[in-house]
């Protein structure tokens, strides 16, 4: 009796949810490009380059004792105990259940970013070390499929907290990228094992995986994205049980229990609802949505979508920055007083591309490029291999508290510079060894056999197939920075191309060297081009003065937002070995600045000067902004 009531509970789920859509793929604009075959040039992949000299390629000499732990070969059992990882736990939610799996996500994250950092560089001995990791994490591998976390007395078997389908996905993800890039059938065969393991245990529309009861289960909500693996295994192989199955977990997640409600389908249809949840979970979650949506032709599921999407650009600032303090909390985008994690970053950046290669619409590529260009890249410090693990647009103080506690919080941690951010949870630093490299593979995707799309911009060099002939196109730009480009065309043989070239949201007009038309935010080139050629174009701009939804001002020009440095006084924090340190920054002073309506904002070299009222003295002054990706210390938004 006792075992036919748990089966109800557990079943229970599967016969309330109330929202079982009919399974019908949706058809998708562009197609996403096989990974490896865009490549970094410039700046981005100077960057990468420094990148990978830092944090992105030593992590596991900066924290070996969370890389290096053996939680994929020794798995964890029934009595398997919390390991202690280094970390405070001030405003943690949850037991030590969560802790339990953590050390999978810091791992599998970091290695998907520092093999995709590998095999974009093209650097031979990284290349090497991303190898020797996936071999042997393939002979972890159970002769049944099971890759994965936990031994045989608990997988599958969970009705509490977990990290099954987490540590799976934050796993799958870089040893899928590995097989796209290098076509090792190894590595290939071992993912589909673990994929139908998972789809064998867990039968699509006959199990329950994320029943976890009633306490707080992150690691569970966090395995909502195993739809990712789903989307990219539909990807490679057309089989489309496998985008079934992607909608069937979306389903399965929104008739739960879950702290993380933001994504289920009660709270969407809410028109009270507000986003409350956990940053990182709230903007991860907008891919399942993505990919249930385009499984299936229920009408309901494109509503949902546009009515999440208005909920988040409600908590994203100017510069991109999704809330994420962790907690959104019902509030919206302040410049001042909401702060954004980099996990955040990096998980909307995803999502977004998700969404621009199933629409085509430009506008998702006009967010990327904000949410990279300005919140990702005014998240990292300049001068050192660190990054903040949260941080705000205006932004007065990093020392661990928001703008050095400002709001009464004085044991926050995050606001500050760090190569690991060991005291909060070694998160943050992984995803951002994973942002480029993301950004980099959307940069160019394909629409049909015939038409090549330069969806996001900047230097790179893309290798594909057009109509069954080799084309390469090498971006040389130095763009954001400078709005000209120069697309240096390559192919076996002349033959007529169509090339896509997205029109970005603030141009005000393009110089063309050829003819084109213009349709649906992009520049259309139809031309037959010999064996060599090139296109040239510039974009104009002009400073945009921009309002956000509390009636701040933020000065753009182009894709980038620009701010007033303070200058700041750096001190050493923790020193995890001679070359990673935390960074501490302080106000060498500070003033604080109001708008003003004639401001005459104009751009010269590089920077804006703009004429703004200082607050205590009422004086009137011109100052000079600069990109917020150059910043640590500044002021971005401006108040009346």
């Amino acid at each position: 009796m006792k075992t036919l009531i748990k089966l109800m509970v557990l079943l229970w789920p599967l016969a309330s949810a109330g929202q079982k859509a009919p399974f019908q793929l949706r058809e998708e604009q562009f197609e996403k490009l096989p990974f490896g075959a865009v490549k970094p040039a410039g700046w981005i992949k100077r960057q990468m380059e420094k990148d990978m000299r830092g944090f992105a390629g030593n992590l596991d000499q900066i924290v070996p004792e969370l890389v290096n732990d053996p939680i994929y070969s020794g798995r964890l059992h029934r009595h398997s105990k919390a390991k202690d990882l280094g970390n405070l736990k001030e405003g943690d939610i949850g037991g030590d259940d969560q802790y339990k799996w953590w050390n999978s996500e810091t791992q599998s994250n970091w290695r998907d970013g520092f093999i995709r950092n590998a095999l974009l560089l093209d650097n031979a001995a990284d290349k090497k070390r991303a190898k020797d990791y996936i071999d042997r994490i393939l002979a972890t591998q159970d002769p049944d499929g099971y890759l994965g976390i936990y031994d045989r007395d608990l997988r599958y078997k969970f009705v509490s907290e977990n990290g099954e389908l987490w540590a799976k996905t934050t796993l799958l993800r870089g040893l899928l990228a590995y097989y796209e890039a290098t076509g090792d059938k190894k590595t290939g065969n071992g993912i589909m094992r673990a994929v139908d393991d998972v789809m064998k245990h867990y039968p699509v529309y006959r199990s329950n995986p994320f029943f976890a009861g009633k306490e707080f289960s992150g690691g569970v909500a966090h395995g909502l994205t195993f739809t990712d693996i789903c989307d990219e295994m539909y990807r490679l192989t057309k089989n489309s049980r496998y985008r079934e199955y992607a909608l069937f977990l979306y389903e399965n997640f929104s008739a739960n229990f879950s702290f993380e409600k933001d994504i289920q389908w009660g709270s969407i249809f809410d028109p009270a609802y507000k986003l409350s949840g956990h940053g990182v979970h709230t903007y991860e979650h907008l891919r399942p949505l993505t990919v249930a949506a385009f499984s299936t032709h229920d009408a309901k599921y494109k509503e949902a979508l546009g009515i999440y999407l208005k909920r988040v650009q409600q908590a994203t600032t100017v510069t991109g920055g999704p809330i994420g303090d962790e907690w959104i909390g019902g509030r919206k985008a302040n410049a001042t007083s909401t702060g954004y994690e980099y996990c955040s970053i990096h998980e909307l950046l995803d999502s977004y591309a998700g969404l621009l290669q199933k629409t085509g619409d430009h506008r998702f590529a006009d967010k990327i490029e904000t949410l990279f260009f300005n919140a990702a890249q005014g998240a990292r410090d300049p001068d050192h291999s660190c990054i903040a693990y949260l941080k705000t647009d205006n932004s007065y103080a990093m020392t661990g508290p928001q703008n050095g506690g400002a709001n009464g919080d004085r044991k926050q941690t995050r606001y500050k510079y760090s190569p690991a951010h060991k005291d909060a949870a070694v998160c943050c630093v992984p995803n951002a060894g994973r942002i480029t490299p993301y950004y980099v593979q959307n940069m160019w995707m394909k629409q049909g056999d015939s038409v090549l799309v330069a969806a996001l911009l900047g230097p790179s060099l893309v290798r594909t197939k057009l109509n069954g002939t080799t084309v390469t196109i090498h971006s040389v730009t130095e763009y954001p920075h400078d709005l000209g480009l120069v697309f240096k065309i390559t192919q076996q043989a002349p033959s007529r191309l169509v090339l896509k070239i997205r029109k970005p949201d603030w141009a005000v007009s393009v110089e063309l060297d050829q003819p084109y038309t213009e349709e649906d935010g992009y520049i259309v080139i139809r031309k037959r081009f010999q064996k060599t050629g090139q296109v040239r174009l510039k974009w104009h701009a002009r400073v945009a003065d921009r309002q956000d939804a509390n009636g701040a001002h933020y000065f753009s020009y182009g894709p980038l937002v620009y701010a007033h440095p303070i200058p700041a006084l750096p001190a050493i924090g923790r020193v995890y070995t001679p070359q990673f340190k935390d960074y501490l920054y302080t106000p060498r002073s500070q003033k604080e600045y109001k708008y003003i309506d004639d401001n005459g904002a104009f751009y010269t070299r590089g920077n804006l000067q703009v004429r703004v009222r200082e607050k205590d003295t009422g004086a009137l002054e011109t100052i000079t902004l600069i990109p917020i990706g150059n910043t640590i210390l500044r002021q971005a938004a401006f108040n009346r």
